[in-house]
C-alpha cells in the first residue's frame, strides 16, 4: 500500500487540471516528496511519517484542497443550470421561483467552498514550510 502510494505521481510537479491540484501539492512544497535520481520516479523523501502532524496531514489537506475545489466547480455548473432553468420559465412565478432559489443557493455554496478553500491553502501552505 505504502509503495504504491509512493509510485502513484510520475512527476513531482504542482501543476493543476481545471484549478484542480494534485493530491501531493502540500507534500512537494514541503519537500517530502521529490524525483529519485535513480528511477524519475516521484517518490517521498526518507521514511512516511505518521504521526505529529507529519505527511498523512498533508496529504489529507490536499485531499480536502481537490474536494472543495470540485465542489466550487459543482456549484458553478448549478448556477448556470438555474440559469439556463431562468430563461426557460417564461414568466411563469413557480418556476421562476424555483430558479432563482437554484441561483441562490449554487452562489451560496460557491462563496463557501472558494472561503474554504483559500483557508485550507492558507493553511496548507503554512503547515508544509
Amino acid at each position: 500500500m505504502l509503495n504504491a502510494l509512493m509510485h502513484f505521481a510520475a512527476t513531482c510537479n504542482t501543476a493543476t487540471f481545471f484549478g484542480i491540484p494534485s493530491w501531493s501539492k502540500y507534500l512537494v512544497s514541503a519537500g517530502r516528496m521529490s524525483v529519485n535520481p535513480d528511477t524519475g520516479i516521484c517518490e517521498i523523501n526518507g521514511n512516511f511519517q505518521w504521526g505529529g502532524g507529519g505527511d498523512i496531514l498533508l496529504i489529507l489537506m490536499g485531499v480536502l484542497d481537490i474536494l472543495l475545489r470540485v465542489a466550487a466547480l459543482v456549484a458553478i455548473g448549478f448556477i448556470i443550470y438555474g440559469s439556463i432553468q431562468y430563461v426557460a420559465s417564461d414568466g411563469a412565478p413557480d418556476r421562476t421561483k424555483d430558479a432563482q432559489s437554484t441561483i441562490i443557493n449554487a452562489l451560496v455554496g460557491l462563496v463557501i467552498a472558494l472561503i474554504a478553500t483559500a483557508t485550507v491553502s492558507f493553511v496548507g501552505r503554512y503547515i508544509s514550510k
